[in-house]
């Protein structure tokens, strides 16, 4: 059940109540697609980071180990050992962005792993069906992720089809929340919205998903390659045809800035690679802008990424070091500030939280977009 706490303007803040927790929104979930967070970060780091929800992905997870395997060790709560909320994405997106051949029919999808090539085929009850052996706490409905840019006759007959399926999702999950061997009976359904970059099939889409009194929404098939000025665009028209009181989740973004001005356009939930990509590569976030460690202005540098920074990274390390492990190609290198961005994107929504409930948020966010573009190392 989700509560709305606080509204600033259309910036909204609230909290998700589920079998594993309460979520306090607006949040980040850290994305750990195979069941771990790249950068051999581990559920206790998690913890301690201040994470909230996890996310992993069924496509990946189902290819490999298998979902049925990790059903018999109890659900990927005690196969990972976390016991907060996980979201579990569908395994739509990619289905269409790593199959190389696929086929598209009113069943599902005909594909080929992009691991050792086996046939596979995934439809809205297999991958419900998936979703409810992982046992997550919220699981995503199958969909078709558009490429970008498409003729709006395509987008079109994609979104309709994403709404059968949808349907058909829905009434999956509801007769697997039943059965006996379930482990999870109290698995959330989120929806997804569709539609590119047309205002108008967007908004008709959120008003038909919207009827189906799902546990929350989100807004998919955006930062596939338009511009941030249309994917703000179509949030901004497309949020207020959602339910004010269900969760609404922006998928794949994004980067601080993204995420403060999603945030302004009433967004609760957010997950990204970044801050575990970008610190494998080098890359810091900061209150300042971002930062490449593997710069040579780094090497004889003794202060932390960041400081006043309370991560178990900047608490220790100095920069110097940290560039040193880099170029040394030692993984506590990438580990340090994996575990550093994932603090900065943590912390950033406590304060994004903070701001909302304190009535404050657009000063909140002017304050910090002008922060973060003091400096931006490349």
């Amino acid at each position: 059940m989700y509560k709305l706490i606080q509204k600033d303007s259309s910036a909204k803040s609230g909290e998700l109540k589920t079998v594993h927790g309460t979520i306090q929104t607006p949040v980040f979930m850290n994305v750990g697609t195979a069941a771990a967070i790249k950068g051999a970060v581990s559920t206790v780091d998690l913890k301690n980071i201040g994470t909230q929800v996890q996310l992993s992905n069924t496509y990946h997870l189902h290819v490999r180990t298998g979902d049925e395997v990790i059903k018999k060790m109890g659900g990927l709560h005690r196969f990972m050992v976390w016991d907060s909320p996980i979201l579990t994405d569908s395994g739509g997106f990619q289905v269409f962005s790593l199959a190389k051949l696929r086929k598209i029919k009113e069943e599902g999808v005909y594909f080929n792993s992009h691991i050792d090539g086996r046939k596979i085929f995934m439809g809205p009850e297999e991958s419900m069906k998936i979703q409810s052996n992982l046992a997550s706490t919220i699981a995503m409905a199958f969909d078709e992720c558009p490429p970008y840019p498409a003729q709006r006759s395509y987008i079109q007959e994609s979104v309709n089809r994403t709404t059968r399926w949808l349907i058909r999702c829905k009434k999956e999950l509801d007769r697997l929340n039943t059965l006996e061997d379930t482990i999870n009976k109290h698995q959330m359904l989120f929806g997804i919205n569709q539609g590119g970059t047309y205002k108008d099939i967007r908004i008709e889409h959120a008003k038909v998903i919207s009827e189906m009194e799902l546990d929350g929404y989100a807004i998919g098939g955006l930062a596939v390659g338009e511009s941030h000025e249309d994917m703000y665009h179509i949030i901004e028209e497309t949020v207020p045809y959602l339910p004010d009181d269900k969760p609404v989740y922006l998928m794949g973004v994004g980067t601080p800035a993204n995420i403060l001005e999603a945030v302004d356009r009433g967004v609760d939930f957010f997950d990204c690679v970044y801050p575990t990509r970008n610190g494998r590569h080098g890359h810091a976030y900061t209150g300042l802008g971002k930062m490449n460690l593997l710069n040579a202005k780094y090497e004889l540098d003794d202060r932390p990424i960041e400081e006043g920074c309370m991560c178990p990274t900047c608490q220790t390390y100095s920069r110097a070091y940290i560039r040193h492990l880099l170029k040394a190609k030692e993984m506590l290198g990438m580990r340090l500030l994996v575990l550093h961005n994932l603090y900065f994107y943590n912390h950033m929504m406590e304060e994004i939280r903070e701001a909302i409930r304190s009535n404050r948020y657009k000063q909140y966010k002017k304050q910090k977009l002008e922060s973060l573009k003091q400096y931006d190392d490349k």
